[in-house]
């Protein structure tokens, strides 16, 4: 999977915020290039909650196992919730640690590196071994922002 299928797909669920950050935007210079994705009916950027998904295409300090500034490397980061965190590595996301997998292994769904204990997985250059279950996760990471949403606005509509 590329990145524009990524984004692609993405763009085709409802209340979707997709987020570019370039020069001249007012965005820190280490986000160029990365996309994130929000649940934001409403198309502004929330301000009370995270992406529930993270496309980075380089390393970041502290962050830097994942090897990503190989060329044409890129780690897909997902919130898809406590129970699909557990099926895909066995562990409760508070008992994941930090240092377990090689981060840098692609299309392969794994704890993220640096944010495994809150609940991410991760995947680096998804393949064909990982596309069904990253459009799976996906899906379940903007249900449960579009749940967090709702909750947040008092609605109880699906």
């Amino acid at each position: 999977m590329s990145i524009d299928e990524i984004i692609e797909f993405l763009s085709g669920l409802d209340g979707i915020l997709i987020l570019r950050p370039g020069p001249g935007d007012g965005s820190p210079e280490l986000s160029w290039g990365d996309v994130f994705f929000y649940y934001a009916p409403d198309g502004e950027v929330p301000k009370a909650t995270q992406p529930f998904a993270t496309i980075v295409t380089k390393d970041y300090p502290e962050d830097e196992r994942s090897r990503l500034n190989r060329p044409g490397a890129f780690r897909l980061n997902v919130s898809a919730g406590k129970d699909a965190f557990v099926s895909w590595t066995g562990l409760r996301p508070r008992d994941a640690p930090a240092s377990e997998a090689d981060p840098s292994v692609a299309d392969s769904v794994m704890a993220h590196p640096v944010y495994g204990p809150l609940g991410w997985l991760a995947v680096v250059n998804p393949g064909p071994r990982t596309e069904q279950a990253v459009l799976e996760l996906l899906r379940t990471a903007h249900d449960l922002a579009r749940s967090r949403h709702r909750r947040r606005a008092g609605s109880t509509s699906p």
